[in-house]
C-alpha cells in the first residue's frame, strides 16, 4: 500500500491566477455578502416595523417616556441578535447544502471501492452480503487487487496463497458483481510492490536490489515476461472487465540495481526514463493483446518526471492516472499542480483516489471515520472545480480500503470495522457534501440510531453484515489492555505474595492468594468466553491465517500473560502452601 506521504491552473483575462481554492473563496464571499445585506435589510425592516408599533406619544412623562426607551433598546438588541442569528443559521445552511453543480460534477464519473486482498481476505459468503451492500450505497465498481489470492497457475502457481480464490470462485465473484452492477477492475502490481512475488526463491534473482524484495528490475528480459504471464492469466478470468489497474506505484530503490546503473552510466536516460520505459512496454503489450481495454495506474511516480519526457513516450494516449491523496487535508494547491502537468505532459483523462481505511497508521483497529469523512469532502471540492480543467476529462474516484501497508506489514482495520466508513463517505460523495440527509441515510443503511463521528461512536445494534465484528473489535480495542494490566499490574498483593518468583517455584500461601485470585479468575473467565464469540463470527467472514494473525496481534498480546498466570496459580494453589518446588 501506499506509504502516507499519501489542479490545472487558468489565466483569465487580465493575467491574474485563478486557482481551485480561490474561485471557492470567491464563489464563498459573493453569497456571504449577498446574505449579509439581505439580513441587513430584514433587520431595519423589523426595526421599523416594531418602532411604529411601540411609539411613545411627546406627552409622556419624563419616566415613563425614558423607561420606555431603555426597554426598547433591550428589545431592539434583542431583536437585532435574534435576526443575525437566523441570518447565521441561513448562511450555515447555504454553505453546507452542495449545490445541483456539484451534485451532478460527483456523480459524473465512476465510484469505485478498493478491496485490498493482500491482507484479511473475506470469503465469497461475505463478499456475497457485501456487494449488495456496494451497489445500494453508490457504488459501480470494485477495484479488486487479489494480489496473492489470485489463483495463479502452471509455473506462476508458487504466486497464490494457501487461501487463495479458486478459478471457480473467480466466475462466481465476477457473476455476484455483474448483478450487483458492479464492475469488477482488477489490480495487477507490475513494477513496485511485488513483495508477495520477489520473495520467492524463484524470482528473487529479478529484484532491482538483492536484499530487498519490493521492486522489479526492469532491465531483465525476465522480469516483463513474468508482468505478460500474471495479466495473461487474471484478465484471462475477466474477459468482461474494461478496465485493468497495473499499479506502478512505489517502486522504490529504482536505478540501484547493477543494471540500472550501467543504462544510466551509457547515457541511455535517467531513473524517470527507466520508468517510463518499463510501463511504456507494458502499455504496448496490453494495447495489442487485449484492444480496447482501458489502463489505469497510480501516479505519484509520474509526479517526479518530466512532462516532456512522458509525452514523449506517447503513454498518455492509453492509460490515466489515478492520483492519489489519503490525508484529510491534503494539499489542493499540490493537486492543482499535478493537474497542470498531467495536462501538460499529454493526458486527457484522470481518476482520483480517496481512502475509507487503512491509511491512518500502519496498525490501525478502530477506523477514524472523521479523518476519512474529511479526505472525501476535500476531494468532492477538487472534483466540483473540475470544469476548470476542459482537457481533462474527470473519469472516477476510487474509495481506497487498504489492509495493509505492504505485503510484510501487519493488518490495518478489518473491513466489517470499516464498513461504517465506507457508508459515511459514499453518501457524502453521493449527495455533494455529508449532509443532514446524507446522515439520516448512512444512519439507515447501517441500521444505526446516530453515528458520532468525532467520537468514531455509534448507537444501536446496526443490521449490516460483520456488524457483530465491528462492536466487539471496538469492545476488545477499549478493555481487553486496561483490565488486563489493571488485575496483573496494579496489585501490591500479587507483587507481594505471587510475583514471578513464587510462580517459578510454585510457593504461595493460599490464605493470602484467596485474596486475588477468585477476581482474576473471573475476569479470565469473561474473557475466555468472549473470545471464543469472537472467534466464530471471525471464522464466518476470514481464513483461519487472518484470525491467527489478528488474535496475536492484538488480543494474545493480553491474554496469554492473564492464562499464563491463572495456570501457575491453580497449580501453585492445590499445594496448599507446600516448600519451593
Amino acid at each position: 500500500m501506499d506509504n502516507l506521504l499519501r489542479s490545472q491552473s487558468t489565466e483569465p483575462k487580465g493575467g491574474r491566477k485563478v486557482t481551485l481554492r480561490s474561485m471557492w473563496r470567491i464563489s464563498s464571499m459573493n453569497i456571504l455578502r449577498f446574505l449579509l445585506i439581505l439580513i441587513l435589510i430584514i433587520v431595519c425592516f423589523k426595526i421599523y416595523s416594531k418602532t411604529k408599533q411601540t411609539y411613545t406619544p411627546v406627552n409622556s412623562n419624563f419616566w415613563k417616556k425614558h423607561g420606555k426607551s431603555i426597554a426598547y433598546k433591550h428589545e431592539l438588541m434583542s431583536l437585532t441578535n435574534e435576526v443575525l442569528q437566523q441570518g447565521k443559521e441561513e448562511i450555515k445552511s447555504v454553505l453546507k447544502a452542495p449545490s445541483d453543480h456539484l451534485k451532478q460534477s460527483v456523480s459524473s464519473g465512476m465510484r469505485v471501492v478498493h478491496l485490498d486482498l493482500k491482507g484479511a481476505p473475506p470469503k465469497l459468503a461475505y463478499l456475497k452480503q457485501i456487494f449488495p451492500l456496494l451497489s445500494s450505497i453508490g457504488a459501480n465498481g470494485i477495484l479488486m487487487e487479489y494480489e496473492d489470492t489470485f489463483p495463479y497457475s502452471d509455473d506462476l502457481e508458487i504466486l497464490k496463497s494457501t487461501y487463495a480464490f479458486s478459478s471457480a470462485d473467480i466466475d462466481e465473484i465476477q457473476q455476484l458483481a455483474e448483478s450487483n452492477n458492479l464492475e469488477i477492475i482488477p489490480l495487477i502490481q507490475t513494477f513496485g510492490h511485488m513483495e508477495f512475488v520477489l520473495k520467492h526463491d524463484k524470482y528473487r534473482h529479478l529484484r532491482e536490489v538483492r536484499k530487498y524484495p519490493n521492486s522489479l528490475n526492469p532491465h531483465l528480459p525476465e522480469s516483463l515476461n513474468l508482468v505478460k504471464k500474471m495479466l495473461s492469466q487474471v484478465l484471462a478470468k475477466h474477459k468482461k472487465s474494461t478496465r485493468l489497474h497495473i499499479g506502478a506505484d512505489e517502486v522504490f530503490y529504482l536505478g540501484e540495481s547493477t543494471e540500472s546503473k550501467q543504462w544510466i552510466n551509457e547515457g541511455r536516460g535517467d531513473i524517470g526514463q527507466m520508468f517510463l520505459m518499463h510501463i511504456q512496454e507494458i502499455v504496448h503489450f496490453v494495447v495489442n493483446m487485449y484492444p480496447g481495454l482501458k489502463l489505469l495506474m497510480w501516479d505519484d511516480m509520474l509526479r517526479k518526471i518530466r512532462n516532456k519526457q512522458i509525452h514523449e513516450t506517447g503513454i498518455a494516449e492509453h492509460i490515466t492516472p489515478m492520483m492519489w491523496f489519503y490525508h484529510r487535508h491534503f494539499d489542493v494547491a499540490k493537486v492543482e499542480q499535478l493537474l497542470t502537468k498531467y495536462v501538460d505532459s499529454g493526458f486527457r483523462s484522470i481518476w482520483f483516489a480517496s481512502a475509507f481505511k487503512g491509511a491512518t497508521g500502519v496498525g490501525q483497529v478502530l477506523t477514524p471515520i472523521q479523518n476519512h469523512l474529511e479526505n472525501h469532502l476535500q476531494w468532492i471540492w477538487v472534483i466540483e472545480s473540475m470544469s476548470q480543467f476542459p482537457l481533462l476529462h474527470f473519469q472516477g474516484l476510487a474509495l481506497t480500503g487498504w489492509q495493509r501497508y505492504d505485503h510484510f506489514s501487519t493488518l490495518c482495520e478489518l473491513l466489517p470495522v470499516a464498513i461504517p466508513s465506507l457508508v459515511v463517505c459514499m453518501q457524502a460523495v453521493s449527495f455533494g457534501s455529508y449532509t443532514d440527509e446524507a446522515k439520516a441515510k448512512t444512519q439507515e443503511i447501517l441500521g444505526f440510531e446516530n453515528i458520532i463521528l468525532d467520537s468514531n461512536l455509534s448507537e444501536g445494534d446496526g443490521t449490516f453484515a460483520g456488524v457483530e465484528i465491528y462492536h466487539m473489535v471496538h469492545w476488545i480495542y477499549r478493555n481487553l489492555q486496561s483490565e488486563v494490566t489493571n488485575v496483573l499490574a496494579n496489585s501490591r498483593t500479587i507483587d507481594g505474595w505471587f510475583n514471578n518468583y513464587h510462580r517459578k517455584h510454585r510457593f504461595g500461601n493460599p490464605k493470602t492468594m484467596e485474596l486475588f485470585g477468585s477476581k482474576i479468575i473471573q475476569i479470565h473467565t469473561k474473557w475466555e468466553d468472549y473470545m471464543g464469540r469472537f472467534r466464530d463470527h471471525m471464522e464466518k467472514i476470514f481464513f483461519p491465517d487472518t484470525v491467527e494473525e489478528w488474535m496475536d496481534v492484538h488480543v494474545n498480546l493480553y491474554m496469554d500473560p492473564l492464562r499464563e498466570f491463572v495456570k501457575d496459580y491453580n497449580e501453585t494453589i492445590t499445594l496448599m502452601g507446600a516448600p519451593k518446588q
